[in-house]
């Protein structure tokens, strides 16, 4: 069952029609639908394309969180070899927000790390929705050592509103772990290759995002803060929050411009989750090109660009 957006409402009509058409036709074989379903078809086709031919930045959002658009699992699970999780911080507990271990991307070993929102009631609530807790940075933290150890390069998949905000979570040190996970990402001496597939939302975002090449997904999102908090706080008015996406420059052609990324990833027509194996293929293989590039280069090399490039962001323009 295809899950619609807001936006896709004449979308969901003319499909719906031609399904009911053909749902006929299997019920009495002796009726011929299937040129006014091919009609609709077509028309359904011209209607996708319009829609997405300019998105907004809200529904570049919207598209963002579709429940059915691959998640972090998906992606390891078709692109990774000889996955090995890893679980715990060694301090508190195993944070099921965040999944990460040993893989192989070909024949190339390597370290994946990323949120995972769940695709269900039971998962989502399993994984806090890919809101992570300080143990989950401290997981990932673990992680990029054993990378940086054993000369592994790392990849990051981004996908979350941002760290979670509860109570236990502060008084366990969240801000702590996330800005000592981003200064882990800043201290590697190996590869470093960061794909936002969904969400990125604020410092949560950063602390996994923080590589030598940082892609977006065509329509994902990046942002300090989601358009719903940022429009609470700048017009006491959630529903602003149209007006606030526009404002945020929250999406990867807006923040590829602006030098905050490096590369936007493709993404077939209706996003992602309407061809969810293109999309996973194609990441996969940006992550690869990114990969042998980035090897070729010393460990001092790698740390010095990528803090060189984080540290240097916004200064584009200033007088010296």
């Amino acid at each position: 069952m295809t899950n619609y957006l807001e936006f896709e409402k004449p979308l969901a009509e003319i499909e719906g029609k031609a399904e009911e058409l053909r749902a006929m036709a299997r019920a009495n074989e002796e009726m011929d639908v299937e040129k006014e379903a091919a009609g609709l078809d077509r028309k359904a086709e011209q209607i996708l394309a319009d829609l997405y031919k300019n998105l907004t930045p809200w529904r570049k959002t919207q598209v963002a969180r579709h429940p059915d658009r691959p998640h972090c699992k998906d992606y390891i699970e078709a692109l990774f070899t000889e996955y090995t999780p890893l679980a715990g911080d060694r301090n508190f507990a195993d944070d099921h927000a965040v999944m990460g271990g040993l893989a192989r991307l070909g024949d190339m070993p390597v370290v994946v790390i990323g949120h995972e929102k769940g695709h269900d009631t039971k998962s989502r609530i399993e994984r806090n929705f890919g809101m992570a807790r300080p143990e989950g940075y401290r997981k990932a933290i673990r992680l990029m050592d054993l990378a940086d150890r054993f000369g592994l390069p790392v990849v990051t998949l981004i996908d979350t509103a941002g760290a979670y905000p509860g109570k236990g979570a502060e008084e366990r040190g969240q801000s702590e772990a996330i800005a000592r996970s981003t200064e882990k990402c800043l201290s590697l001496k190996v590869p470093l290759v960061s794909v936002i597939i969904g969400e990125g939302g604020s410092g949560g975002a950063v602390a996994f995002a923080a590589g030598n090449t940082v892609m977006m997904l065509e329509h994902s999102i990046y942002s300090v803060i989601s358009p719903e908090g940022c429009a609470s706080i700048l017009w006491k008015d959630a529903e602003k929050m149209r007006e606030a996406a526009e404002a945020l420059r929250l999406t990867a052609q807006d923040l590829k411009a602006l030098g905050v990324i490096d590369r936007i990833i493709s993404e077939p027509l209706g996003g992602a989750h309407r061809g969810a194996g293109q999309t996973v293929s194609s990441v996969g293989h940006a992550i690869e090109t990114e990969l042998k590039a980035l090897m070729k280069k010393k460990p001092d090399t790698l740390r010095k660009e990528r803090r060189d490039k984080f540290l240097n962001m916004g200064t584009k323009g200033l007088a010296a």
